[in-house]
């Protein structure tokens, strides 16, 4: 049961990476690159900073802090505890992908800390803001879900790594979002 899973797996990466141009290479590589989303982090925290005193925005920059090191950890407890190759460190994987980056990373590749991290974030964001801004967290979900597919794209994670760090992600972003709001409401409030 496993191995067709993990079969079917493979088949549907090799069809999503194989369907990658030389055209859109660099799009997704950018895309990918988390260096280049620091304007839209930036963005993001000011309209948390917006909406929030001084001292819950010091409390939510922490918890979105420990929510990253959070989903961090686990995705590398993930990876080392099953060990499931990257498809481009897999012997008869690697010989018929493309892979877009210049080098395939650390050998293993469930799950995926990109996806967990930006589905994180997207959660926690969308719920934050919420009420001020309606929409916003049905953009993040699809920015989160383009990041993981861009792992793909460029061939260094499976699909499954990627729904399961969403998976992670998602979990993660509720709870951290659950717990930034018990510790507003229990440090923050007015004396």
């Amino acid at each position: 049961m496993i191995e067709q899973i993990l079969q079917y797996d493979t088949d549907l990466f090799l069809f999503l990476n194989g369907l990658g141009t030389e055209t859109w290479d660099g799009f997704w590589m950018f895309y990918t690159t988390k260096f280049y989303w620091i304007p839209l982090y930036a963005v993001l925290l000011y309209l948390v900073y917006k909406h929030q005193n001084k001292k819950a925005f010091l409390l939510t920059i922490l918890v979105v802090a420990l929510m990253v090191a959070f989903t961090d950890q686990v995705t590398n407890l993930f990876k080392d505890g099953f060990a499931r190759p990257r498809p481009c460190h897999q012997e008869g994987v690697m010989d018929v992908m493309r892979l877009v980056k210049s080098y395939c990373g650390y050998p293993y590749g469930f799950v995926s800390g990109h996806a967990s991290n930006s589905m994180g974030v997207a959660v926690f964001i969308g719920l934050m803001l919420r009420t001020q801004y309606k929409y916003l967290i049905f953009v993040m979900l699809f920015w989160a879900a383009v990041m993981a597919y861009s792992r793909v794209y460029i061939g260094v994670h499976y699909p499954l790594d990627i729904v399961c760090g969403m998976l992670l992600g998602a979990f993660a972003g509720f709870g951290f979002y659950k717990l930034n709001r018990y510790l507003e409401h229990r440090f923050t409030k007015p004396s």
